[in-house]
């Protein structure tokens, strides 16, 4: 299971962006609180469409409790602290639970606990004009790495709503 676990996020546009890829894959999305918005916020149901309530998601009020109730599986820790890209891992094994922790927009992952795990931490990499990416484009990025290695399960190759094949039967 590929779980997306989002660290005290801030703005809701980007957790509806990211609800709405959660629930496009399939991944199970973890909210640690203090969220800095409102699950009613009218920009995060924007962003996330219609498509928040096929997202499987779970609040939490802080990351000891997320931490409790998550013991088993791997956890990666994505930061611009991070010494190897998100790239150079294994996430082939189907059998394990993938917890990808992203941190909050203007601070990130706190220090302590990316101290811990540093051997566990992370980066897609950028050049040194920014600081970091757009953390649901961050998000994007490594869950569709994971999805990639995993061959895309239970994700369709070809469109389903309008059919395989849509533009070869299209009439112009």
């Amino acid at each position: 299971m590929i779980n997306i676990v989002l660290f005290e996020p801030e703005i809701p546009q980007n957790t509806g962006n990211i609800m709405r890829t959660c629930a496009g894959t399939g991944a199970h999305l973890h909210l640690i609180k203090p969220l800095g918005f409102s699950l009613s916020d009218k920009y995060l149901k924007r962003s996330g469409v219609n498509y928040i309530e096929n997202c499987d998601y779970k609040i939490y009020e802080d990351y000891e409790d997320f931490l409790s109730k998550n013991k088993e599986g791997d956890f990666y820790y994505l930061t611009r602290y991070g010494k190897k890209p998100h790239t150079s891992l294994d996430f082939t094994d189907r059998n394990k639970n993938i917890y990808l922790v992203f941190g909050k927009e203007s601070t990130g992952i706190r220090k302590d606990i990316l101290k811990n795990n540093l051997d566990k931490c992370i980066r897609i990499p950028t050049n040194d004009k920014i600081r970091a990416l757009n953390l649901s484009n961050c998000v994007a990025i490594v869950l569709f790495e994971v999805l990639r290695q995993q061959d895309y399960p239970n994700l369709s190759k070809t469109e389903i709503i309008k059919g395989e094949n849509f533009l070869e039967d299209l009439q112009l």
